[in-house]
């Protein structure tokens, strides 16, 4: 039990399939076929009956129409019975930490004792739209009374009206994308075009070593044959992503390129939580406890991806816990530049006090999302899943959690290691 009468909330473990760049090797497969892998691959991970799972709360950013609520098609589709109680949530980047808070607290409510968390994201496979005028026309031609009404509405189509609308990565808000407002960030936090790239590259030879050694490999379920993450370049050099072009700001001060920036990816992951008394009952052994836990929200002109510059903060402060009192640190990487900026903000202080500089020693040791990809929804079920197995093969006692968001979000999140209470 916690100290405050409730029950620790524990990761049990997680699993996922493999993340590929959009557009490639898993193109065929539906977000749903995803999601469903890594549930299965979770529960035969974990070999756990399906029977003991109570609830499932799952996320998409990318949404189907035609799934509205894609973690109930995952119940009907995966292993799990019928009788799962199931959320579908989209919190842009930071779905999956908000999955996990949800399934934490149903668990110290006494609502649960066996949740999974997770997220899905098919970009390969986005659902389509036509633009305004086109979806007006075909709305009222369908409420039309007479055959003659609809001939009619349907005459005012034009060519260019059948053309599709692919979901976009501009932000509603303001009209820009994220990247964009990444080089906005990077000019007013003063990053350099060779600190990302520096980043860049830590990330994918961590990700190589931590791939060659199986440290990744053993978190991901095979799909298609394939057990390995196929966006990590393993023979990248500052050189070579020197030579690479703005893709956002595309004038000479310009920093973002496609290899200092999370590439579009097709993933899902899982990962499972159990009540601690839950996890003694089925005699296992948890990875870390699920500590604290901190949401954030700022306007987006104070910059889109500052938001763990509040998040971090306010979750040590609340765990009573210092960054230096952090073992290791799991950053999301949407963009190198984003990661500098909040670090800068950390050590600097930034509408919350000051916390200090980050060892990088001990930051994304097994790389990010610039070398293993970002599927919105599934980046924090694979960070936490990442984190949870580093600590205990290192027998840590602290693990940090810090995922930015598009819409100007963010959440932190602190694992502590398991010691029976």
């Amino acid at each position: 039990m916690s100290g405050d009468g409730n029950p620790r909330v524990a990761i049990m473990g997680g699993a996922r399939t493999p993340f590929v760049k959009a557009g490639t090797v898993f193109r065929q497969h539906r977000a749903l076929d995803l999601a469903c892998h890594s549930v299965d691959g979770l529960l035969q991970k974990q070999e756990l009956d399906p029977a003991l799972v109570d609830e499932l709360i799952y996320g998409i950013v990318t949404l189907d129409p035609g799934l509205p609520h894609m973690a109930r098609e995952v119940v009907f589709s995966s292993r799990l019975p019928a009788e799962v109680r199931a959320v579908s949530v989209s919190d842009n980047c930071i779905t999956g930490l908000t999955a996990m808070a949800m399934v934490h607290d149903s668990i110290r409510a006494g609502r649960t004792e066996v949740g999974i968390a997770g997220g899905v994201e098919s970009m390969s496979n986005p659902a389509l739209r036509f633009g305004s005028k086109a979806s007006r026309i075909f709305m009222d031609a369908n409420s039309a009374k007479t055959f003659g009404k609809r001939l009619g509405l349907f005459a005012k189509l034009r060519p260019k009206d059948f053309l599709p609308r692919a979901p976009s990565v501009a932000e509603p808000s303001t009209g820009l994308s994220m990247g964009d407002h990444t080089e906005l960030m990077v000019k007013e936090w003063k990053i350099e075009r060779g600190p990302q790239d520096e980043l860049a590259l830590a990330s994918h030879q961590g990700a190589h070593r931590a791939t060659e050694d199986g440290r990744l490999p053993a978190e991901i379920h095979p799909l298609d044959g394939l057990s390995h993450d196929t966006l990590i370049r393993p023979t990248t050099t500052l050189e070579k992503l020197a030579k690479l072009r703005p893709v956002f700001d595309r004038s000479p001060t310009g920093t973002l390129t496609a290899g200092n920036s999370s590439p579009l990816t097709d993933g899902a992951a899982s990962v499972l939580l159990m009540s601690e008394a839950k996890a003694k009952q089925e005699g296992r052994t948890p990875l870390a406890i699920l500590k604290a836990f901190e949401f954030a929200s700022i306007h987006p002109d104070d910059g889109l991806l500052m938001g763990p510059g509040l998040a971090v903060p306010r979750v040590l402060r609340k765990a009573g816990l210092t960054l230096g009192d952090m073992d290791l640190i799991e950053m999301h990487e949407a963009f190198g530049g984003q990661v500098l900026c909040n670090l800068k903000a950390w050590e600097e202080g930034w509408k919350e006090p000051a916390i200090g500089a980050v060892d990088r020693d001990k930051l994304n040791v097994l790389g990010s999302s610039l070398a293993v990809g970002h599927p919105f929804a599934a980046t924090g079920a694979r960070i936490a899943t990442t984190l949870a197995n580093e600590m205990k093969r290192r027998g840590s006692r602290y693990g940090l959690i810090s995922i930015c968001g598009a819409g100007a979000t963010a959440a932190a999140m602190i694992l502590e290691s398991y010691q029976e209470a």
